[in-house]
């Protein structure tokens, strides 16, 4: 027994030693040169370079500490920088250090959001970080919870949903319940369709709405679209509304939305996701008028307020406890009622998990550094940048704007001067479609950049360019612009 104690001594001497170097390796190689300008976004490798490079094996023995500092070295150096200023490529983007400290504070405390008892600290963080976030979305009252993202918030509200409809669900499965009719535009999420097939409700019972052409769901196509469920004998319960798309950045007409799910009974969930934060800004927030009158609300703090993965809540204006009714299954180890303190503050009888990671932490610090106006000034920063990048993409006769959004995502086509006039060639669509890939490819293997590209509703590749992160300036819009340019011309 002494023998193992000293090992293990040793090792607890070591591990701290390795955790104070490899701390080092992080500020020096992913912080300090990660948002550095001049370094690159990714040094790209093939699949099988990558594994030869990065020797994944796992073995019966350990390695020497210096081998173990080269795996974070070469994990750093590997990795895409999505700190950096010019990682364009997703809905999120850039750092905060403040919401990062609060990552690794949450890490290293190592607990679970379940209970008053093994997270008391953090229990009332979320309660009050969740109080402010309703606020902002109009609500003295209701409740809300922290998910592991987007994807699943939007699922609780649907299981919500249907728990509020047809309470008998709960217990008695889909046998007790008529055939239900979920309504989404077809922009909206994936998430949607994944939700209604995990929930055993069926993706033919997810019925699309068309969109305008910037995105948003057209609300007569809604009504028609409610008037078809019920010819099929579909009970509509459930209707989803988008503020902020995933590629145009579109916002559905949320008052005319609800007063078509008013007159129908329905439950109104929005998925703010990308674009609720637009509720910190007064200059924008007109965006989202009407989200109020949303049953349920998804937002994703990671994205627009760079609080980090993951950081994302459902919010509800319900006030009787219609959450924890729904997903409560009582515990007896975790959720005593003969506890010494307040059993209200055990709240993780409201979510589907039962260990819960700490995600409030991050958002708590970051908005306790910069305050609600350090957060608008984050949002109107983005937009003022969006409005900059077009208004210098229009001077350019090889840029072609997909539609002028509303939102800080930029939709637009390469057009190489080899296919300038030529609109009207047979094969135009098809070689137009080949453009963003190329110009993907060859940014990616020269590390300069990374920006994202999707085909949509009948229109070939192009690219969506999202302005987020508070590090940008107009030179880095410029630079974007140049070096499109500078791929692309000789295809």
């Amino acid at each position: 027994l002494d023998d193992i104690d000293h090992q293990l001594h040793q090792l607890q001497t070591n591990g701290k030693l390795f955790l104070t170097e490899a701390f080092n390796v992080i500020m020096e190689e992913i912080l300090h040169k990660g948002t550095d300008l001049k370094e690159k976004v990714c040094e790209w490798k093939d699949p099988d370079q990558l594994r030869a490079l990065l020797d994944l094996d796992l073995r019966e023995h350990g390695e020497s500490h210096e081998q173990l500092l080269q795996r974070v070295r070469d994990v750093a150096r590997y990795s895409v920088k999505t700190c950096h200023p010019r990682f364009f490529n997703q809905l999120f983007a850039g750092v905060d250090y403040h919401a990062l400290t609060g990552r690794l504070l949450t890490e290293t405390l190592n607990t679970s959001q379940y209970t008053y008892e093994v997270a008391p600290v953090f229990v009332l963080m979320e309660e009050e970080v969740l109080r402010q976030l309703r606020s902002l979305v109009g609500w003295s009252e209701g409740d809300g919870i922290f998910c592991p993202g987007g994807s699943v918030s939007n699922m609780y509200a649907m299981n919500i949903a249907r728990y509020w409809a047809f309470p008998q669900a709960k217990t008695q499965g889909l046998w007790a319940t008529p055939r239900m009719a979920i309504f989404t535009s077809q922009q909206s999420h994936y998430s949607m369709k994944k939700a209604a097939a995990f929930l055993g409700i069926g993706t033919d019972n997810v019925f699309i709405v068309q969109v305008d052409e910037s995105g948003s769901m057209i609300p007569e196509d809604l009504e028609a679209k409610i008037v078809q469920a019920k010819s099929k004998d579909a009970v509509p319960f459930f209707v989803n509304a988008t503020a902020g798309t995933t590629v145009q950045g579109a916002f559905d007409p949320l008052n005319h939305i609800a007063d078509i799910s008013e007159r129908n009974g329905m439950w109104m969930h929005i998925d703010a996701a990308w674009g609720g934060s637009v509720l910190f800004s007064k200059k924008h927030k007109h965006l989202v008028a009407g989200l109020e009158r949303a049953n349920s609300v998804t937002w994703n703090p990671h994205k627009m307020l760079l609080a980090g993965l993951q950081c994302s809540v459902i919010l509800f204006r319900d006030t009787t406890n219609l959450l924890m009714h729904c997903h409560s299954a009582n515990a007896t180890y975790l959720f005593q009622q003969d506890k010494f303190y307040d059993t209200s503050l055990d709240t993780g009888d409201k979510s589907i998990q039962c260990g819960r990671k700490v995600d409030c932490l991050k958002l708590w610090l970051m908005w306790k550094a910069i305050g609600t106006h350090g957060l608008s000034e984050r949002v109107d920063k983005a937009f003022a940048l969006a409005r900059y990048l077009v208004e210098e993409m229009e001077k350019r006769e090889n840029f072609k704007l997909v539609c002028k959004g509303h939102f800080v995502n930029v939709c637009f086509w390469f057009i190489p001067p080899s296919m300038k006039g030529k609109e009207n060639s047979p094969d135009y669509q098809e070689r137009l479609s080949k453009v963003a890939p190329v110009i993907k490819e060859r940014m990616m293997k020269r590390g300069t950049m990374m920006v994202g590209y999707q085909p949509m509703d009948g229109r070939v590749n192009f690219f969506r360019m999202v302005v987020l992160s508070p590090q940008l300036t107009t030179k880095d819009m410029d630079f974007f612009l140049d070096e499109i340019e500078k791929l692309g011309k000789d295809l």
